[in-house]
């Protein structure tokens, strides 16, 4: 049971079944922080989920969440089909970059499509989840590069190197730090990183993919950024919020992050 700000609403379900919850959250003043308590039975410390053939642990983690986002899953199903639609058409695997890239979900989704991924973090933990995540998806061996350092500070090598990406994904924090003491803050710094960003792209790249969850941003707010950092490049961006849907008749969902993409073509 995890609070949620924005359910102004009555809960669907009757009061006795969140007395059953295993594992409740308790926030604390810090936004986000908090710890569990278990009142029934202690759950274990991780368990395995998949979406499709990918594989992942879910854990409690002292930030509300569980070591990765549900409402992601529409980014995979979109990251999939770009990636799988460039595979088919033929030549080399295509080069992929996800930038605070956390746990490795979306880096696996990509890699199991047939890319090579470059997986990056600030977080030696989370790094390790992913490359974990990787093993319990039998991808340990797929051409995954998993790089813990600040994100700016990499690509901005990577500029310098020439290197050219076909795709990217982009899915800061709202705030954070780099391994060595780098501050992000999401309003400050995500224009220039986007901009850095789509100058990684090569001339014939297959997507850009943003992703934020900070409430003070909007994916209309997004893809005007990623509009204008893409320059002339031809093709299709579309925008919106990702929600988990609470299911039954009622219609509720909750809005959790705000996305724009970007593909060189209309995916079918």
């Amino acid at each position: 049971m995890r609070p949620e700000p924005q359910c102004w609403w009555r809960p669907r379900l009757p009061a006795d079944a969140w007395d059953k919850a295993d594992a409740i959250f308790d926030p604390s003043d810090e936004e986000d922080a908090g710890r569990w308590r278990y009142p029934g039975r202690t759950p274990p410390e991780t368990w395995t989920l998949n979406w499709r053939k990918v594989k992942f642990n879910a854990r409690l983690t002292p930030f509300r969440h569980l070591a990765f986002f549900p409402e992601q899953a529409a980014n995979w199903e979109w990251l999939d089909l770009a990636v799988r639609r460039r595979v088919s058409a033929g030549g080399p695997a295509p080069r992929i970059l996800n930038l605070f890239g956390y746990t490795g979900v979306a880096s696996l989704v990509c890699a199991a499509a047939g890319a090579q991924v470059t997986h990056v973090d600030a977080s030696k933990k989370s790094v390790g989840y992913a490359r974990e995540n990787a093993q319990l998806s039998g991808l340990e061996s797929a051409p995954v590069r998993w790089i813990c350092e600040d994100a700016r500070k990499y690509v901005q090598r990577e500029l310098k190197r020439g290197s050219q990406y076909d795709g990217v994904i982009l899915d800061p924090p709202k705030y954070g730090r780099g391994p060595t003491g780098e501050v992000w803050r999401l309003f400050e710094d995500l224009p220039e990183l986007t901009e850095a960003c789509a100058n990684l792209l090569a001339p014939d790249a297959s997507f850009l993919l943003l992703n934020a969850y900070a409430a003070r941003i909007s994916g209309l707010a997004l893809s005007h950024l990623m509009t204008e950092k893409l320059g002339p490049r031809r093709g299709v961006v579309d925008w919106g919020e990702l929600a988990l849907d609470e299911g039954g008749q009622t219609g509720r969902a909750i809005g959790l992050s705000f996305f724009a993409r970007w593909m060189d073509s209309p995916l079918p």
